[in-house]
């Protein structure tokens, strides 16, 4: 059971045009695993949960009923956390082989990315944090054929040469003391 004393974002939905499809591609691209699937009662819809994690019953639900004339997606982005460089590597190519486009690796100094349309149109990020903050947006680009350690190396330098730059643990605790003077 997920363990929260506040308002946490959780997990998203998303409507599409095929089911089947969509779960196809967010099971075979991030190895999520389908928990429960069925039409809904309240939304009349099928409905299929994922998760790939235990101690959260769904992460992304995949609903059908899509309109067919909706031309574009208003979901902003669907961002997945991974651990490692060369993770962002190996869903960017499994993504692509499974019908992914526009993909755009980015370097936001805290953090390395890349975004691409996954088959309907969703934008889909993949991350990793860095441990330095700067101020955001921020988005230079990424080469990913680099290896790991001139990556690592130049994402430093970029967050050093902006005046916004602190270490991720210095930008936590600062704002850790806002949540505390905005908390009711």
């Amino acid at each position: 059971m997920l363990q929260v004393t506040k308002p946490t974002p959780s997990h998203f939905g998303i409507y599409v045009w095929d089911v089947d499809k969509m779960v196809h591609f967010y099971t075979s691209v991030f190895g999520m695993v389908v928990n429960d699937r069925g039409v809904g009662k309240t939304f009349k819809a099928p409905l299929v949960f994922l998760s790939s994690t235990p101690d959260q019953h769904h992460q992304l639900v995949i609903a059908g009923g899509r309109p067919p004339e909706a031309t574009f997606s208003t979901v902003m982005q669907l961002s997945f956390a991974v651990p490692s460089i060369q993770t962002l590597r190996d869903l960017r190519d499994k993504a692509m082989a499974l019908g992914a486009t526009k993909v755009m690796p980015m370097n936001h100094g805290n953090a390395l990315s890349v975004y691409f349309a996954d088959p309907e149109g969703n934008t889909v990020e993949t991350y990793i944090d860095m441990p330095f903050y700067i101020s955001q947006p921020h988005g230079d680009p990424l080469d990913l054929s680099q290896d790991d350690a001139t990556i690592l190396r130049e994402t430093e330098a970029i967050c050093r040469s902006d005046p916004s730059f602190m270490p991720i643990d210095q930008w936590q605790a600062q704002f850790a003391q806002k949540i505390q003077i905005t908390s009711p």
